[in-house]
């Protein structure tokens, strides 16, 4: 019988809010009723965000909330070597390109006449593929900053064309934005029109969130992630990058958001609601998941 084996993976570049604490404690409790493995994965990619105190803050919120955890702890920084070869295959594949857009050109392109701006994935827009055919300009990638992004047609058709990526599906455990359930099937137009060359790395960072993610994930055997809602889109696009490296498809639980009283969804930036602000008030644990509306 394969463990069920369950993660949270915070970035160090803010404290803990209650959307975080959800997820979390949804996370630990679904393993832990599974006689699974709940571990935390310290998503530090962003080295100029990421900060050694927040690090130890979210660390000390998880266990103020009952939740244990499997040492040792896994870093992104750690793994860099991982994402690097993951790339190397993608281009010897000719699956990525380097694209020198600024974000000031793509919008540009994005509200030229020509374009509706209709096709939009996860990332927002999806890329115009302005630099998509550019020959390779080795004096270019020396001394510009660029980000590597994936040819979403090419990739398509590497893993057995629209036919295939058709049958390719995820099984959801929660329940998607619209209501998504059980098994849920890969759009290859989706992925090609709205998603479109996403971005796997930029110069000065390893990896983006899209190619860690699904690495870092096989690399530890998750069985099952939970996470917000705000994040079904982006499954698809891991689902059609784990047919591309090979990797197993985890089962997904998507749930509901956590948001502020006009319904906005909680942001790292929203110190009000953060676990450390709920403790300084003399808060209990049990306090914090009633408000999440959790058993107790």
């Amino acid at each position: 019988m394969v463990n069920h084996v369950e993660r949270f993976a915070p970035s160090p570049t803010g404290l803990l809010h209650l959307g975080h604490a959800y997820s979390a404690l949804t996370a630990f409790e679904a393993a832990r009723d599974a006689g699974g493995t709940f571990l935390v994965r310290v998503e530090d990619i962003d080295t100029t965000r990421a900060r050694p105190e927040y690090e130890a803050a979210i660390f000390d919120d998880l266990a103020w909330l009952g939740i244990t955890w499997e040492q040792p702890v896994l870093r992104q920084s750690e793994r860099f070597g991982a994402y690097q070869a993951a790339l190397d295959d993608l281009k010897v594949r000719d699956l990525i390109y380097p694209c020198f857009c600024t974000r000031k050109e793509i919008n540009a392109a994005m509200s030229a006449p020509h374009h509706d701006g209709s096709a939009t994935g996860p990332d927002g827009p999806a890329y115009p593929g302005t630099c998509r055919a550019l020959p390779v300009d080795a004096a270019r990638l020396a001394h510009a900053p660029y980000a590597l992004r994936l040819n979403m047609r090419k990739a398509v058709a590497s893993v057995g064309g629209a036919g295939i990526v058709k049958k390719l599906s995820f099984k959801e455990l929660g329940k998607g934005p619209n209501g998504e359930r059980k098994k849920v099937n890969l759009d290859p137009g989706y992925l090609i029109e709205s998603c479109g060359d996403i971005v796997l790395a930029r110069k000065e960072t390893p990896a983006s969130y899209h190619l860690s993610v699904v690495l870092d994930d096989a690399f530890q055997q998750i069985t099952h992630i939970t996470r917000g809602q705000d994040l079904f889109a982006a499954t698809f696009i891991h689902r059609l990058l784990q047919a591309l490296f090979g990797r197993p498809t985890p089962l997904y639980r998507h749930h509901r958001l956590i948001t502020d009283e006009a319904g906005k969804r909680l942001a790292k930036r929203d110190d009000a609601r953060s676990i450390q602000a709920f403790r300084a008030d003399g808060a209990t644990p049990e306090d914090v998941r009633k408000l999440l509306g959790m058993r107790t």
